[in-house]
């Protein structure tokens, strides 16, 4: 489904500010799956995500998604095909329009209140309810007054209003508070599990790196350090992960963030 042969990324290349972002890095995902990755700061996380989404070329390598050669595609054709969360909730959507305007953006429905059908409204507060937040009742309010659960919320709605072929979450909770980041992640597996995503989360967590998804990759320097799955992962703790990491990389993980977690 997604497919990265020996991808490559320099930064800043025969400078004194070299930085060999992703080396080498090989990954294949299978339709429907739901991969989380964990790593350091620096470790080459959101640089991938960055090169799937096209927002830059790769100095080297092969990038395929659905079987088809995307390695020099513009990131506004990936965008098509492609679902983003960013870390930070005001990412995502448009603050000065509705939320009915924002969801007829996503769903190609237009944008202005003038031209929403009333079955474009009515889809809307169906899908709108499933998230529980009341937002079916706000449909008129901008955006920009919602709280960042809600828009965070919002953002993943729209993503996900036509099914893409890939979602990228990059640490898509993490500056949520503990119960809104528990609910907007149940929300996440509700709405992959439904329309059968394909889907990469990076988590500073360790118990949801293993308990989310499918698979598990861990990350270091640039590459993928360890990758797991199956039974394998089903019996796997999070002291087990660090001495996985330990192995692969050669040293201790040292992120208090994820440590902490």
């Amino acid at each position: 489904m997604l497919t990265l042969s020996h991808i490559s990324k320099t930064f800043n290349p025969g400078t004194v500010n070299e930085k060999k972002a992703i080396t080498d890095l090989s990954l294949y995902l299978e339709p429907g799956d739901f991969v989380t990755i964990i790593g350091s700061n620096g470790a080459g996380k959101s640089t991938l995500f960055n090169a799937i989404a096209g927002s830059f070329y790769t100095d080297s390598g092969s990038i395929l998604l659905d079987g088809k050669d995307i390695t020099f595609q513009p990131e506004f054709r990936r965008a098509k095909m492609m679902g983003r969360l960013f870390q930070d909730p005001m990412r995502g959507s448009a603050p000065g329009m509705t939320i009915e305007e924002n969801l007829a953006l996503a769903a190609g429905s237009g944008g202005w209140f003038s031209r929403i059908t009333r079955r474009d409204k009515e889809r809307f507060r169906e899908q709108l309810a499933l998230l529980d937040m009341g937002l079916e009742d706000r449909m008129r309010q901008p955006v920009g007054l919602l709280s960042g659960g809600q828009r965070q919320a919002l953002t993943l709605l729209m993503a996900t209003m036509v099914p893409p072929k890939l979602l990228l979450l990059d640490e898509h909770t993490a500056a949520l508070d503990p119960a809104t980041a528990e609910k907007v992640l149940e929300i996440t597996k509700s709405v992959v599990e439904e329309h059968h995503i394909t889907t990469l989360m990076v988590t500073h967590n360790m118990h949801q790196a293993l308990e989310l998804g499918n698979r598990t990759l861990m990350m270091d320097g640039g590459n993928i350090v360890f990758d797991v799955a199956g039974e394998e992962r089903d019996a796997l703790t999070v002291d087990d992960l660090l001495a996985k990491f330990r192995q692969g990389a050669g040293k201790e993980l040292d992120n208090d963030r994820i440590l902490l977690s």
